[in-house]
């Protein structure tokens, strides 16, 4: 539904790369997004402006492009604090010289303003600064220099001018909300792109610095209080890629755009909600007792989703004109069998790779009758020798490629495929435009129920699912999870086999939901927020958003709902709707138990014992306990693996000690018992993972 009557405003873009207008420039999904997003306002009659590096490439440009040298010059020194601990050998104040130039280009209704200087014209063909550059060098603080020129030119380029600034991904623009923040002409929008760790931090004197430079008058958080969380469950969280210790003298990137930003902005509804609490995952309780968690309750009312889409010409090219028979016989496949399909860069812990190449070598190995075609696009090759191995073990069978091709070719592989697999792990994908370019030529998904891909149903029930659901997973090696696709896949295989009725149905679901996600649809979801924003109404809180993550205290009693309180254990809560009693005691008991929220039911039986019957008290109290020759059981029927973490002495950064209980029966596991300082890492049926203790002596 187009947003009418929305004022014409001037929308500023900006971000380290907003390259997507010209594909010889791509270098990331991020770029491809502000392009489709910036022609759809300008198509709208909004006055749009995109401000980035020109990355040394403004030769390139003046050869496809009129490119015009602004009247901008801005000569300065840029100071840069370095933290001694990273930058051996460096002195404790870098001073980067610059002389910052602008150019602009005029296309599709948008300004495009490139900056230049000595750091932005560094690493043309990759744009970003490799991670080893950190502590070696200076090139690596290139986003940081662009951070600042970028609120430099806002100030003296636009002036005056009332604009809404959309800055994308906060490590990149961490300075910019708060360098804005008391003029009143700038309203800032705080776009977070991708799930990186939320309490990421940088060097505190470093911020200081660059804020004491920019004029920016802001107390900065001080150090965090000391942790009384088990070492062992903080040191976990490094295998999770949730979350990093850093040292007291650091403050959290998204702490700084949260607090400063007007407004929030996420990809899909599931990723807000996703970064709003981190539910059922390793990194949940300790998020809790963080002060980043105190960030997003302060700041919940300014979170927005403003969606994510699939190209216009994606949509646009028409499946049926693919040649099954041609395209999948011309890579040696057979097009009478079912062919799935998988199209991500090469990144085994974050798209699954390792285990979706295992699942696959297992059904092959085993003689299922399919095909599958799969893309991990590297430009260094693929260095991981089990893939080229499987790959070699079903000739005929597997197609595998990494080389970065046209994408009509890549449309035609998903044209002529009957599944797509996005196994994708650790919540990292926010919307994943490539499951749903698949989906939309009725390719039925096979994929992760992760929140940040939810909105493609796939996980629905099945009266309006779009395919197939696997568990999320937060581990770099997880079995289960291999176990789960190769089950998923046969079970597709048979229905595409036994029931083409049913497969139809899947597929024509599958396209229709994918086709909705459309750049005009995602203006429309900015266009509301902001339209909001430039008439100074304040943003709300979500009560829905407030009830799912517990926030009851920011709620008056007539919003909070029984269902809430009940999902959370919250007994409090409870009461400001309705008495305990002993029917609510035993529902709120029996829910915990399915949680694994064992501190809950012990809270449920400490109110009312009574309420609960002596057999389920006593599964609660004896689901653990040690055996005659010293090792533990453990029993809970919902458990699919049971894991003990045991901590490391050493740095903040030691990995901890991990090893997986036997699974003797259902629900039964027997192994080496943990020390007093170790803990049980349980991974439930429903997907959630969570924590248990064991109480020695």
């Amino acid at each position: 539904m187009t947003v009418v009557n929305a004022p014409r405003m001037h929308i500023i873009e900006t971000y380290f790369e907003c390259c997507g207008f010209d594909h010889t420039f791509l270098q990331g999904g991020t770029s491809v997004y502000l392009w489709n997003l910036s022609k759809t306002f300008a198509a709208r009659g909004h006055r749009v402006s995109i401000v980035t590096p020109a990355h040394g490439r403004l030769d390139d440009l003046r050869r496809r492009y009129e490119v015009e040298d602004l009247p901008y010059e801005d000569t300065y020194t840029l100071p840069v604090v370095l933290d001694p601990r990273v930058w051996q050998g460096f002195p404790a104040q870098a001073e980067l010289a610059l002389r910052t130039t602008a150019h602009r280009i005029r296309l599709a209704g948008v300004d495009l303003y490139f900056l230049a200087n000595e750091y932005l014209n560094r690493l043309p063909d990759t744009f970003y600064p490799p991670y080893s550059a950190k502590g070696r060098d200076l090139v690596f603080f290139k986003p940081l220099v662009f951070q600042v020129d970028s609120v430099r030119f806002l100030r003296g380029w636009f002036g005056g001018e009332k604009a809404v600034v959309h800055a994308h991904e906060p490590y990149y623009h961490y300075l910019l909300p708060a360098a804005l923040r008391d003029d009143p002409t700038k309203l800032v929008v705080s776009n977070v792109q991708s799930n990186m760790p939320i309490a990421k931090k940088v060097y505190r004197p470093e911020v200081e610095r660059l804020f004491e430079l920019l004029g920016v008058d802001v107390e900065l958080p001080g150090p965090e209080p000391e942790s009384d969380v088990p070492a062992a469950i903080v040191q976990y969280q490094q295998l999770t890629h949730l979350h990093y210790t850093y040292p007291p003298d650091q403050v959290a990137v998204y702490e700084l755009t949260a607090e400063h930003a007007d407004l929030i902005d996420f990809l899909s509804p599931g990723q807000l909600d996703f970064y709003a609490g981190f539910r059922d995952t390793p990194f949940e309780a300790l998020f809790r007792r963080l002060p980043i968690a105190g960030v997003v309750r302060r700041n919940a009312h300014k979170m927005f989703v403003g969606g994510c889409a699939i190209s216009d010409q994606w949509l646009a090219w028409d499946p049926a004109g693919v040649d099954r028979v041609k395209v999948l016989g011309g890579l040696g496949l057979d097009p009478a069998l079912p062919t799935f399909f998988h199209n991500a860069r090469y990144a085994v812990h974050h798209k699954g790779q390792t285990e979706l190449m295992r699942a696959v070598d297992r059904v092959l190995s085993e003689g299922l009758a399919a095909n599958f075609v799969i893309r991990c696009i590297s430009g260094n090759g693929i260095d991981n020798p089990f893939f080229h191995e499987v790959a070699a073990r079903h000739p005929g069978r597997l197609h595998f490629e990494w080389e970065r091709v046209e994408e009509a070719q890549v449309f035609s592989y998903a044209a002529a495929s009957d599944f797509a697999l996005f196994p994708s792990k650790f919540e990292m994908d926010t919307f994943l435009i490539a499951q749903g370019e698949a989906m939309a030529v009725g390719a039925v998904p096979i994929a992760t129920d992760q929140r940040g891909m939810e909105h493609f149903r796939h996980a629905d029930g099945p009266d309006t699912t779009t395919g197939f659901a696997v568990n999320r997973s937060f581990a770099e090696d997880d079995d289960l999870l291999t176990d789960a696709l190769a089950r998923r896949i046969r079970q597709a295989v048979a229905l595409w086999s036994d029931d083409p009725g049913r497969y139809r149905e899947l597929s024509g679901r599958a396209a229709a939901v994918a086709r909705g996600f459309t750049w005009d649809h995602c203006a429309d979801l900015h266009l509301a927020a902001f339209t909001g924003l430039w008439e100074g109404r304040p943003a709300v809180l979500s009560t829905e958003l407030a009830l799912r993550h517990g926030w009851f205290d920011l709620l008056p009693d007539a919003s909070v709902t029984p269902g809430a309180a009940l999902a959370h254990g919250d007994i409090a809560a409870w009461e400001r709707r309705a008495p305990f009693d002993a029917d609510a005691a035993l529902t709120m008991f029996r829910a915990a138990w399915e949680r694994a929220d064992f501190a809950v039911c012990e809270r449920v039986l400490e109110r009312l014992p009574e309420a609960v019957p002596a057999a389920e008290t006593a599964r609660l109290r004896g689901r653990l306990r040690i055996l005659g020759d010293g090792r533990l059981e453990y029993r809970l029927p919902h458990a699919e693996r049971v894991e003990v973490v045991e901590p490391r002495r050493g740095p903040d950064r030691s990995l901890p000690e991990v090893r997986t209980l036997e699974r003797t029966a259902p629900g039964r596991f027997v192994g080496e018992a943990p020390s007093g300082a170790g803990r049980l890492l349980l991974t439930l049926s429903s997907g959630r993972v969570t924590w248990d203790e064991v109480r020695h002596g």
